[in-house]
C-alpha cells in the first residue's frame, strides 16, 4: 500500500454505533489494511512526554509551535467558512517555509444556529493563533505551512471522506456545500485538536505556558462538544450524519495506531439497558484521551506510516515536530 499522503481504502457498510460486533469488525478491517502496529512517537527536545500509547522528548517551545501549526489549520477552516477570507497576513509569518491555505470558500449557512456557532469558534481560533504567536515571540513563532482545505478528489477532506466510505474512492466531498457537510468537516478536525492539546499538556514544564494551553484545551473541548451535539441532534432527522461521523472516527482510530476503540463516534449506545448519547468521547473512567504529536500527524497527514507531509499539510509542518508515527 502506498505511503503517499493517504492510506485510506474502500471499506464497509454503515452500521449503528450500538452494534459493537459490526463496529469491531469494521475497525479490524481498516486496521488490517493499514497494517497498524504498536505506536512509537517522534520528536526531539528536552522534555519527556508520555501518553497511553507512546513516549518521546519534545521541548516546550517545539510543542508550542507544533500546536500553533494545528491552530492555523483550524482557524483557517472556520475563517473561510464564515467570512470567505482567511486570517490576516500578519498572523501567518514566522520561522520556516510559509505556505498558503488553499481551496476553501464561504459556506452559505441555512441554519442560523450553526452560523452563530461557526462565527464564535472562528473568533476563538483566531485568538488562539494570535496568543500562541505572541507567546512564542516574533523570533520563535513558526510561519503557517501550506494547508489543503480544498474539496477536489485529491484534497484532504475528500480523501478522508473516501477512506470513511462517505463518498466513493476518487469521489469528492464538499465541506462548504451545506451546514451538514461543514459540520462533518469540522468534526474531522476539532476532535483531533482536543486530543493534541490533551497529549501536549503532559509535556509542558513551564507552568505559565501550561496554564494557557489548558485554557486553549478547554476551549477546543467546548467547540468539539458543540460540533458533536449538532451532528447528533441533526442525526435524528438525518441518521447518515451520525453514521458518517462514526465512520470518520473509525478511520482516525486506525490511522493513529492506538490499537483499541479509543476514538469515538457520536451514535447512541446502550448502557445498563438505557440508550445514551455519546457527546463526550470518554472511557469507562469518564476521562477523555490524548494523542502524541506523532499520532496527531498520522490523522492529519492521512497516513499510518512515519512521514513528514501529506493530507491537510501537503508540504509538512514548520518547526521541529513534523513526523508522524509508524503504526
Amino acid at each position: 500500500m502506498s505511503t503517499d499522503d493517504q492510506q485510506l481504502i474502500e471499506g464497509t457498510a454503515s452500521r449503528p454505533e450500538a452494534d459493537s460486533t459490526l463496529r469491531s469488525e469494521r475497525r479490524e478491517f481498516f486496521r488490517a489494511a493499514f497494517g497498524a502496529v504498536a505506536v512509537t512517537a517522534a520528536g526531539a527536545g528536552a522534555l519527556a512526554i508520555a501518553t497511553s500509547a507512546s513516549a518521546a522528548t519534545i521541548a516546550d517551545n517545539d510543542m508550542g509551535n507544533f500546536l500553533l501549526q494545528l491552530e492555523y489549520l483550524g482557524a483557517q477552516y472556520y475563517s473561510y467558512a464564515v467570512t470567505g477570507a482567511g486570517l490576516p497576513a500578519a498572523q501567518l509569518t514566522g520561522v520556516g517555509t510559509a505556505g498558503a491555505a488553499t481551496g476553501a470558500r464561504q459556506v452559505t449557512f441555512t441554519d442560523p444556529l450553526v452560523a452563530q456557532y461557526a462565527k464564535e469558534i472562528a473568533q476563538d481560533l483566531a485568538g488562539h493563533v494570535a496568543y500562541l504567536r505572541t507567546t512564542l515571540g516574533t523570533d520563535g513563532a513558526t510561519a503557517q505551512p501550506a494547508i489543503d482545505l480544498g474539496v477536489t478528489a485529491t484534497g484532504a477532506f475528500s480523501k478522508l471522506a473516501a477512506g470513511a466510505t462517505i463518498v466513493a474512492t476518487g469521489g469528492t466531498f464538499d465541506v462548504y456545500a451545506s451546514d451538514e457537510n461543514f459540520l462533518l468537516g469540522a468534526f474531522m478536525i476539532e476532535d483531533v485538536l482536543v486530543t493534541a492539546y490533551n497529549g501536549a499538556s503532559t509535556t509542558i514544564t513551564d507552568k505559565t505556558l501550561l496554564s494557557a494551553l489548558l485554557g486553549i484545551l478547554s476551549s477546543h473541548a467546548h467547540h468539539a462538544a458543540v460540533i458533536r451535539s449538532l451532528l447528533y441532534a441533526k442525526g435524528v432527522a438525518t441518521p447518515a450524519l451520525r453514521t458518517n461521523a462514526d465512520k470518520i472516527s473509525d478511520v482516525r482510530d486506525v490511522l493513529d495506531g492506538t490499537g483499541t476503540d479509543v476514538d469515538q463516534g457520536i451514535s447512541p449506545t446502550t448502557v445498563s439497558g438505557n440508550l445514551v448519547s455519546n457527546i463526550v468521547p470518554a472511557g469507562a473512567d469518564g476521562l477523555a484521551y490524548g494523542r502524541s504529536s506523532g499520532q496527531v500527524l498520522n490523522v492529519l497527514y492521512l497516513n499510518s506510516a512515519a512521514v513528514s507531509a501529506g493530507g491537510f499539510f501537503t508540504a509538512g509542518l514548520n518547526g521541529a515536530v513534523k513526523t508522524s508515527t509508524a503504526n
